[in-house]
């Protein structure tokens, strides 16, 4: 069961690399330099805000990307691949990560999240059936917390939301123009200052658990450094963020955890996800309770 959990905890781990920063505006500004003609772009933004609000407007437009991500935990460093549809509360996706016994598939749609694992992985569950269905409405503790998870990480995943809390806690500490998988795009290099942002860290936690997350950041004066690769229309074609110093500010990672990279690819192109056939389903917190978890 143990593997069969970080899967799923490593999409939500997405969500909160991605989207636990957000604190009062501060524009935090730098020299960002002349457009330059030949590379198609123009000049890079001076301050988050102008960087947050022109990525919004295109990813609003676009509604679509695939994605790839790799996130270091651990000690070892685990990839998923898949595509997303931005739409708020209503977002899907479908991801894959490929570990040493085999890949697991993982859906998220009509806000219940759907696994495909390795046979050798389902068969510790006792049942015969290819998915595990968490639902939004299951009554176990842990399909709580990971529907829960999911339902952020969904909402939360769309990177103009992502763009727009890094300009509530950050400031740009330089930007450069460059080639990135083949195309020109505007780099940005941002730092976010845990102290403005840590309401955002610990928001969804329960009371007891964010109080004490809290206490032992306060007043550490942690940076999170970030980098963000903008295309010709201002959408992302990758992002990177370090909570590391965070997590090891609070004993729950060694050094080199807490790095993240999502990298989005064509943008626009249509993302269908559907649930797998209902016969094909067992229901993941009815298995828990029989397992006494």
């Amino acid at each position: 069961m143990r593997k069969t959990t970080f899967a799923v905890a490593a999409g939500a781990a997405l969500a909160l690399v991605l989207t636990g920063c957000g604190a009062k505006s501060e524009s935090g500004t730098a020299s960002a330099g002349g457009a330059k003609p030949e590379l198609g772009l123009a000049a890079p933004f001076g301050n988050v805000l102008e960087l947050a609000s022109a990525a919004k407007q295109g990813t609003e437009k676009s509604k679509s990307a695939k994605m790839s991500m790799e996130m270091a935990a651990g000690g070892k460093t685990e990839s998923m691949q898949g595509a997303m549809s931005f739409n708020g509360a209503d977002s899907a996706f479908t991801m894959t990560m490929t570990g040493a016994e085999g890949p697991t598939e993982m859906r998220y749609v009509d806000k219940t999240l759907y696994m495909k694992v390795p046979a050798s992985e389902a068969s510790q569950f006792g049942t015969a059936k290819a998915w595990l269905k968490i639902s939004p409405d299951a009554t176990d503790p842990l399909s709580q917390a990971f529907s829960k998870a999911m339902s952020q990480a969904s909402e939360q995943g769309d990177p103009s939301r992502v763009l727009d809390q890094v300009a509530k806690a950050g400031r740009i500490i330089s930007s450069d123009q460059t080639q990135l998988a083949g195309e020109q795009v505007n780099h940005y290099v941002v730092e976010l200052d845990v102290d403005k942002a840590v309401d955002q860290f610990t928001g969804q936690l329960p009371a007891d658990v964010k109080a004490k997350m809290t206490e032992m950041l306060k007043g550490k004066n942690i940076k999170i450094p970030a980098e963000l690769w903008l295309n010709k229309d201002q959408l992302p074609v990758q992002i990177t963020m370090d909570q590391g110093p965070m997590m090891q500010a609070m004993g729950a990672g060694a050094a080199g955890s807490g790095k993240t990279t999502v990298k989005y690819s064509d943008w626009g192109t249509p993302v269908d996800v559907t649930a797998p056939p209902a016969d094909q389903v067992g229901d993941f917190g009815e298995i828990v309770k029989k397992l006494g978890h």
